[in-house]
């Protein structure tokens, strides 16, 4: 894998970490040897050594969140075996290192452990994996693992390579680490060198318990699904559903696309709302495709960003596709993206009146569906913000000569064309599908390449 320099001239972190195989200069190009600080040796005989203790090569874990990615060299490895890692790191001395790994094609967000929960749904990642993520696990009452055990699916894997593993200079955190562990029953599988692999238990919390943490269940007033501007918590959340979306119970990949999850179930009509969002759903994208000449499918689009993904239908489409789909269900919207991981789909909670947490220029493909309703305030029915704001994100991320497709009422179209125009995206209006009867329009358009003529003195 190689990308331009010039796209991204930056140079330290090849200076830093090439001789670990994060990533070489050679000529006009940046390459990725697949190395990292814990697996010089590169992320496939990384992953070779891990797949003896955890089922990386079954179909059974799809979904995998990686803390303190680098350039996410682990997560690009793993998409050949089928599994879609969300890679994330804060900008920190490494810079552009998310940059980077969106520049390659690979899932990436750019995102920190901090004070709050992060944007994703409870029970949602089939393992969890750390490699020298420097993330002080057990500080602060043992928050950050609490955060990884809510995210973590019941029967999943947490997989820590580094410090405080067997690390000479934290041995208390490391002792501490375990003792948190044992207090929420996870089994501990093996300890390699630095590397530890535990299995959380496939079934409902062992606390209360008398543990040598302290640690105890959050009240029933605690929505383990809530994390758009949520604090940390210092308990454990209680769930509803454990046995039934617990690795090993879940259908195995590709097979849990398609089918309804307990936790669609749980919402009125779920079941027929999910199924009828998946046909909708694969009409339209053959619309696209077919009428419209969007280039899902082809080379021309490696990544999508669906900013109002509901269950992920539109995600689902296009999974035979070389493409991955960045689901987004805003934050004020009902809280479904627990059904996307329940698919073996990936995304995020966000608000569409705040920037994206991304770099400028980093994905090919963003679609709105119903644009109005991510600024239109659920309750009083008052734009919360402007469109023109929201579109100048969506340019903000978008690459040069990507394509935008947006849904929405004739009324709305004509204003986003306007806003399309005076920011230089290239628009055609389209009617809806023939079949569906709708009045609905829907915008297509592309990012030009332009800059600001020089001015003559």
């Amino acid at each position: 894998m190689q990308i331009w320099h010039d796209n991204m001239p930056y140079g330290k972190i090849a200076e830093r970490k090439g001789h670990q195989g994060w990533m070489k200069q050679e000529g006009s190009y940046f390459i990725f040897p697949g190395g990292g600080t814990m697996f010089p040796d590169g992320a496939e005989r990384y992953i070779e050594k891990l797949t003896q203790y955890v089922p990386l090569k079954s179909g059974l874990l799809r979904t995998g969140l990686d803390m303190g990615c680098g350039v996410a060299s682990f997560g690009g490895f793993l998409l050949k075996e089928n599994i879609i890692t969300l890679s994330f790191a804060p900008r920190d001395s490494h810079k552009s290192q998310i940059q980077f790994a969106l520049e390659r094609g690979i899932p990436a967000f750019l995102l920190m452990m901090g004070t709050r929960r992060l944007p994703f749904p409870a029970q949602s990642f089939d393992f969890v994996h750390c490699s020298r993520c420097l993330i002080p696990f057990t500080a602060y009452n043992g928050s950050y693992l609490i955060e990884v055990d809510r995210l973590l699916r019941p029967g999943g894997y947490l997989i820590i390579s580094g410090p405080p593993v067997q690390w000479k200079e934290q041995e208390k955190e490391w002792g501490e680490l375990q003792a948190m562990t044992r207090s929420l029953c996870y089994e501990l599988i093996i300890v390699d060198g630095n590397t530890a692999i535990w299995k959380k238990p496939a079934k409902a919390s062992c606390l209360p318990n008398q543990n040598e943490s302290g640690l105890d269940l959050c009240s029933t007033n605690d929505d383990p699904d809530e994390a758009w501007y949520f604090k940390l918590k210092e308990c454990v959340s209680k769930v509803s559903l454990v046995e039934e979306i617990a690795v090993g119970s879940i259908d195995k990949w590709p097979d849990r696309l398609s089918k309804p999850s307990a936790r669609a179930s749980l919402m009125d009509d779920g079941a027929n709302l999910f199924e009828a969002d998946t046909q909708k759903w694969s009409k339209r994208v053959s619309y696209y495709k077919m009428s419209l000449g969007v280039k899902l499918g082809t080379a021309h689009i490696r990544n999508v960003m669906d900013m109002n993904a509901f269950f992920g239908g539109l995600a689902t489409a296009v999974a035979s596709d070389p493409v991955w789909v960045m689901n987004v269900v805003p934050a004020q919207k009902p809280l479904t993206l627990g059904v996307i991981y329940d698919r073996g789909l990936i995304g995020v909670y966000h608000d569409w009146c705040e920037p994206f947490s991304t770099y400028p220029r980093t994905y090919d493909l963003i679609h709105a569906d119903g644009i109005n309703s991510l600024i239109t305030d659920p309750k009083s029915g008052k734009s919360r913000c402007d469109l023109f704001d929201v579109m100048l994100e969506m340019d903000r991320i978008l690459r040069p000569e990507g394509t935008t497709v947006i849904r929405d009422s004739p009324d709305v179209i004509e204003k986003a064309v306007h806003v399309a125009q005076s920011i230089r995206w290239i628009a055609q209006v389209h009617d809806s599908e023939p079949e569906s009867g709708s009045t609905e329009k829907i915008l297509v358009a592309t990012k030009t390449f332009w800059k600001v003529p020089l001015t003559s003195k």
